[in-house]
């Protein structure tokens, strides 16, 4: 995730979410080479028109090298099914797109989206069941390794879930503010410092203006 120096993730209108260097843009894509599966919320993937895409021929050659597909699977979670059908990533068909979503979604929604989508997954009644859908994931498609691109809302329930191993943050030069500007981990939260999720640093690196770092979680966390 590419993050102000204030923690944003995006303005406070949800307008501009993408602010980090062409660097920053080459290092999400070398992340993209080691996934076996890429996931993003809807309303990401609505804002930014972003196709989960492997990002060119070089980054193809990186996955080739790892023996993984020329493209990742794409995930896309709608809880509600809302996510709009004419989003652009619909109109993309290099890679398998599975959209998940809950059984509150209504069933008009479930049809659609089936018309778009190569499948559409069924979580639990209210919220998807991630820790079932990992092991789906890993039973059916072979997933090892997930790449999560965002938005809060979806980042907060795998961080509340304990199922986030790794984090890559990149710290941007800038200063967004804003009290309604989202952040890489939005929704409950943990309401004691004993239930936040426990990480250590690993790496740090300064390009211009930018950090990237890399967290992991604690082994005992």
């Amino acid at each position: 995730m590419a993050i102000t120096a204030d923690g944003k993730i995006a303005t406070a209108n949800r307008r501009v979410s993408t602010f980090g260097s062409a660097r920053d843009l080459e290092h999400l894509y070398g992340l993209r080479a080691t996934a076996d599966a890429i996931l993003c919320g809807a309303r990401t993937v609505e804002l930014n028109r972003t196709t989960l895409g492997a990002g060119g021929e070089k980054f193809q050659r990186l996955r080739a090298r790892r023996g993984l597909a020329k493209n990742a699977l794409r995930l896309v979670v709608s809880g509600s099914g809302s996510i709009s059908p004419k989003a652009h990533i619909f109109t993309t068909h290099f890679a398998p797109l599975i959209v998940l979503t809950t059984k509150r979604a209504a069933k008009a929604k479930l049809c659609r989206l089936a018309k778009l989508a190569d499948l559409v997954c069924v979580g639990g009644r209210t919220r998807v069941d991630w820790p079932s859908v990992l092991r789906w994931l890993r039973g059916h498609f072979n997933v090892r390794r997930l790449l999560v691109e965002g938005g809060g809302e979806l980042n907060g329930e795998l961080f509340r879930l304990g199922l986030v191993d790794e984090l890559h943050l990149t710290v941007c030069p800038k200063i967004a503010g804003g009290r309604n500007a989202p952040t890489i981990a939005d929704g409950e939260g943990a309401l004691t410092l004993a239930e936040a999720g426990r990480f250590e640093l690993k790496r740090m690196k300064r390009a211009g203006d930018e950090m990237f770092l890399v967290y992991r979680r604690k082994p005992d966390a």
